[in-house]
């Protein structure tokens, strides 16, 4: 599901224009985004976190050069499902195998 596909599938619930639903959803990614660059996490009960998680210092490889480089330690984003949620979808999905 796309951007676009979440704002008119909102539009179409709550019978608001397609215009606010896109700047609502746009204002809500940017408040995530702008929190989680100020180190500080995000809690939707029932949904899930938006948080940051910290990655040690590791050596890799540059398998074309066959050179070694050091990565530093560093944060990123992540997203942690509601125990809720995830049992939703494990209900509600079909694996196929």
């Amino acid at each position: 599901m796309t951007k676009a596909e979440i704002v008119a599938e909102i539009a179409n619930k709550t019978g608001i224009e397609k215009v606010a639903v896109q700047a609502t959803v746009e204002s809500f990614m940017e408040s995530i985004k702008k929190s989680l660059s100020s180190g500080e996490n995000v809690y939707l009960r029932g949904f899930g976190s938006f948080i940051i998680k910290k990655r040690a210092e590791k050596t890799g490889r540059n398998i074309s050069r066959n050179t070694t480089l050091i990565i530093p330690a560093h944060n990123i984003p992540s997203f942690k499902p509601a125990k809720t949620f995830v049992s939703d979808v494990k209900k509600k999905v079909n694996v196929k195998k």
